[in-house]
């Protein structure tokens, strides 16, 4: 089958930098600072059940993180969580805020090599200050044609950024760590979608693989993206 592609859209936290881990760290040092009250494994259902719960009202990134944080554990102390408890979270959630930017392995050779062939776009989601904070600190900006950061990753989105950026969603291709929101909508707007699996994701952006392969590819590491958009050609 051959594919014409004009555009790849890339996402940036765990695709082109680390962040999850971060987060895995925070749960950690949230886990111990409550286990008067509960075991780790309980919080973090209750943790992941508030955030599922606060995405509609805060959005993703951080600061909703902090939220919940916050939130769950009210829920586990039945009120009764100290003050002090809840400035530490408030202090490890502007901590998060500020953490250092580290590229995954072989990503700016690969950003590099893939605008030489084709109009680059960064689409990602969560805190709009952080993530422009981490785009400025990667020093990949230059590489892009256009940044978009957005509220949610769904078809509707992925299908007009690639009409105004690119030469519509069906000559485009979204790359990224989450199977819910860089690949399945990716393909629903028309276009191709291809996971680059983590080893750190959130259980919100896991789920299954598709069945039906059609525009759709896995590989294990952002650098085998251009072989991979070579083979289709």
């Amino acid at each position: 089958m051959s594919v014409t592609l004009t555009t790849i859209g890339l996402d940036a936290d765990d695709t082109l930098w680390h962040n999850e881990r971060f987060f895995a760290l925070t749960q950690d040092h949230f886990a111990d600072l409550l286990r008067d009250h509960t075991d780790k494994e309980h919080l973090m259902i209750r943790l992941l059940a508030a955030e599922r719960r606060n995405l509609p009202h805060y959005g993703f990134g951080i600061k909703g993180f902090t939220l919940s944080m916050i939130e769950t554990a009210i829920e586990v102390t039945d009120g009764k969580v100290p003050a002090s408890v809840i400035g530490e979270l408030l202090d490890v959630g502007r901590d998060m805020l500020s953490h250092p930017v580290e590229l995954l392995p072989d990503v700016e050779a690969t950003v590099k090599a893939l605008k030489h062939e084709f109009k680059l776009l960064l689409i990602t989601k969560g805190d709009l200050l952080d993530q422009e904070r981490k785009l400025a600190q990667s020093g990949l900006r230059g590489y892009f044609d256009a940044i978009e950061i957005v509220s949610d990753k769904t078809p509707a989105a992925y299908h007009d950024i690639f009409q105004r950026h690119g030469t519509g969603a069906d000559q485009g291709l979204m790359a990224g760590n989450s199977m819910a929101s860089d690949v399945l909508p990716m393909m629903t707007a028309g276009g191709w979608g291809v996971f680059v699996p983590h080893p750190l994701t959130w259980a919100i952006e896991q789920e299954e693989t598709p069945q039906d392969t059609t525009r759709f590819g896995q590989i294990d590491q952002l650098s085998k993206l251009l072989d991979f958009i070579h083979k289709l050609s």
